[in-house]
């Protein structure tokens, strides 16, 4: 067991470059993870990495040593948390990211029946707008859209990522009327900043058709980096805001906001569930996969956050 928590030290540390690193993503102490890779590489009569006081760097025979080890650990900690399972049922600590608004909003809910399915599960959710490193930084699974798919990660769709334009009554009773996209360069835009570059970004707008496709021309009267905060400030009669469906149906449903340009909306793709790609996935991590996706399903959320339903168009 000695031998497996010092070949973990140097996979984490070779993944990070850095024992500082490798350290606070194990819970240990920097010393504790170099002093653990310092017997591995005595044990193996090899020196696995340069140091230096700046950089940490795999030797020849350490980039061969990793490529060989690194996937056979993953299945070794995955085998051996599936074998810790309670009376058969999944177990662990689950460690997840999702968007702060939107798993609030939407998977929080869940967690009370979560529990009561799987109560030897301990949930540790992190709630970030920008997209995490699912392996490097050892999440279980994320939520979210717009996310590179990088190698090793699958995605399972749970949505539509449809972005609509919404505005209050009063707004649009007090400013000329909108029947097309080119009249929007007349109206005060509510815009969302990216979090993960800080900048607006340039939108198409599709009539449902891929070829139909417009540019959106909305001026930015103010920026914002959350749809949610977008909705409310849209709600006070600001503006027209271009905001992710699943926080603009609340609004939509309570009559608080209106669709602009109904036949309208923004394609970006979908929301969906990440995970890592292994054979032997943590029972924990299928577990939970299984439980959004059925829990989508049950509360017809697909449906209610595509921008094409007639109740989405309201």
């Amino acid at each position: 067991m000695e031998t497996f928590s010092s070949i973990e030290c140097f996979v984490r540390s070779a993944e990070v470059g850095s024992f500082a690193e490798a350290a606070r993503r194990l819970s240990l102490t920097p010393a504790a993870v170099g002093k653990s890779v310092a017997k591995l590489e005595a044990r193996l009569g090899v020196r696995l990495f340069q140091r230096s006081t700046r950089s940490l760097t795999l030797t020849e025979a350490g980039q061969l040593f990793l490529s060989q080890i690194s996937g056979s650990l993953t299945t070794i900690q995955n085998a051996v948390a599936n074998l810790s399972s309670v009376q058969g049922l999944p177990a662990g600590s689950l460690k997840v990211s999702m968007g702060t608004a939107f798993g609030c909003l939407y998977i929080v809910p869940m967690l009370g029946e979560f529990l009561r399915r799987y109560p030897a599960i301990s949930p540790d959710w992190h709630f970030d707008n920008r997209q995490v490193d699912l392996i490097g930084q050892g999440f279980d699974a994320a939520i979210g859209g717009g996310f590179e798919l990088p190698q090793g990660v699958v995605a399972r769709r749970l949505s539509p990522a449809h972005r609509v334009l919404v505005a209050s009554a009063d707004y649009l009773r007090n400013h000329p009327v909108i029947s097309e996209p080119d009249d929007l360069r007349h109206h005060d835009g509510i815009l969302i900043r990216s979090p993960q570059t800080g900048r607006v970004r340039s939108w198409q707008l599709t009539g449902g058709n891929p070829q139909n496709c417009r540019p959106l021309t909305l001026q930015a009267r103010m920026t914002l980096s959350d749809s949610q905060a977008a909705c409310a400030t849209a709600a006070q009669g600001l503006g027209i805001a271009l905001v992710s469906m699943p926080f603009a149906v609340g609004y939509l449903e309570a009559g608080t906001l209106q669709r602009v340009l109904p036949d309208w909306y923004v394609d970006d793709g979908n929301i969906s569930i990440y995970y890592a790609e292994h054979k032997l996935l943590p029972g924990k991590t299928r577990a939970f996969v299984d439980f959004v996706i059925e829990q989508f399903s049950a509360r017809g959320l697909a449906e209610r956050f595509n921008a094409q339903n007639v109740l989405a168009s309201r």
